[in-house]
């Protein structure tokens, strides 16, 4: 057979829809599928890398208190504080809060009060005491003669909270929480600079006193970071156990006679 008739057979296959050739012999396609087509030997695999190496709890918690320290000694004013405050990433409530909850009323007040955390009204609007605790709060400062908008600082209070991010489903804040936000909490104080502090709460108690049980500790003098302290019922408890507003009550006129002694 000629080249051309060769050719020309081709491609007569090829348009009939061959698509490859046929050996002369018949293949026994039983026998290749037992045998194993041998695979070339793989490159040596690289050494995995090292995972890394996170820190401890105890070391995270180290970590986030110096670094807290460090924002914190930088700050010369209560809005450098709040900027601080704001670039502090160790905190994970800060990630489920909707707003920075930092004070409310007059920097330079006779009485500061330091509360637990926000609550839900307080996320939202992004000011400590603005829910029903706080509309109690308020009428017990109005009753002996403060507001959080008095002008007169003899007359104003100033308030914040151990947390200034709310706590989910308003849970407790965790130890290790109030001791990364404990540095920011004293740098308020100083840069607020009051006369006498009120400590609202348990949590507040905690943070300053190192001490729990409010009921035991309401209405005694003490002393924190060199102010006198009063410790009292968190208006939310009131709110709960309207029994306990007599006691409330005898707290604010102690620190009402505390003001007028010292004035």
């Amino acid at each position: 057979m000629d080249f051309h008739t060769a050719k020309t057979l081709l491609e007569w296959q090829v348009e009939l829809g061959a698509t490859e050739a046929i050996a002369d012999a018949p293949i026994d396609r039983s026998a290749l599928d037992r045998v194993k087509p041998t695979k070339p030997e793989p490159a040596p695999a690289a050494a995995p890398s090292a995972p890394p190496v996170l820190p401890s709890p105890v070391e995270a918690a180290e970590i986030a208190v110096a670094d807290a320290k460090r924002l914190t000694s930088g700050s010369k004013t209560l809005e450098e504080l709040h900027a601080a405050l704001a670039a502090f990433e160790h905190c994970e409530l800060k990630l489920g809060a909707r707003n920075l909850v930092f004070a409310d009323g007059q920097p330079g007040a006779r009485v500061m009060l330091l509360g637990e955390a926000p609550g839900r009204d307080e996320d939202i609007q992004g000011l400590p005491f603005v829910g029903r605790a706080g509309q109690l709060l308020d009428r017990m400062l109005g009753a002996i003669g403060l507001a959080r908008s008095n002008p007169d600082p003899g007359r104003a209070v100033y308030i914040t909270n151990v947390l200034p991010w709310r706590p989910p489903q308003n849970r407790d804040p965790r130890p290790d929480e109030i001791s990364m936000m404990l540095p920011f909490v004293e740098r308020h104080i100083a840069l607020a600079a009051p006369e006498i502090l009120i400590l609202m709460g348990n949590i507040s108690c905690q943070a300053m006193l190192g001490r729990k049980g409010i009921t035991r500790l309401r209405g005694a003098w003490t002393e924190a970071v060199g102010l006198p302290v009063m410790p009292m019922f968190h208006p939310a408890y009131l709110l709960r156990n309207p029994a306990m507003k007599r006691a409330a009550w005898e707290d604010l006129l102690a620190v009402q006679a505390r003001l007028e002694t010292d004035g």
